[in-house]
């Protein structure tokens, strides 16, 4: 009966506190970015290229082990329970579900915040999320 009650009790509290998804990401995963940094100013068209360490790219809609593809948050955040939800698909949320690894996109001139979410197969943020840190940069 204990160990019912404690079970019990273990996956309530999970349900409550997790803030990402079901699927799990190794270890030292990493996603970043490759050619611009916090503070840079650049110019359209930008390029950014996106890096990722620990874990492989895999089309969305392809469930394998240790993959996801990638989502370039721009002037917004993904926090809280927004992890245990699939990333929307907007201006703010470009998503790239073919597993590219770059875009090149105009934007408006001025200061902008740029993130890097892995999703799994359904465009769940993993568990733990593998996330880049937000950076700023200016654009001319």
């Amino acid at each position: 009966m204990k160990k019912t009650t404690l079970a019990v009790a273990a996956a309530a509290f999970a349900a409550t506190a997790a803030f990402a998804g079901e699927t799990p990401a190794p270890e030292g995963a990493e996603v970043y970015f490759i050619n611009v940094k916090d503070g840079d100013t650049l110019s359209n068209p930008v390029t950014i290229q996106f890096g990722l360490k620990g874990m492989g790219v895999a089309p969305a809609g392809t469930e394998r082990d240790d993959t996801g593809h990638h989502h370039l948050v721009i002037n917004e955040a993904i926090e809280g329970e927004e992890l245990n939800e699939p990333i929307p698909s907007d201006e703010q949320h470009l998503h790239f579900g073919g597993g590219q690894t770059e875009l090149t996109v105009d934007l408006p001139a001025g200061e902008h915040t740029l993130q890097l979410v892995l999703g799994d197969w359904s465009h769940i943020p993993h568990n733990p999320p593998v996330m880049s840190e937000r950076i700023t940069v200016t654009v001319k």
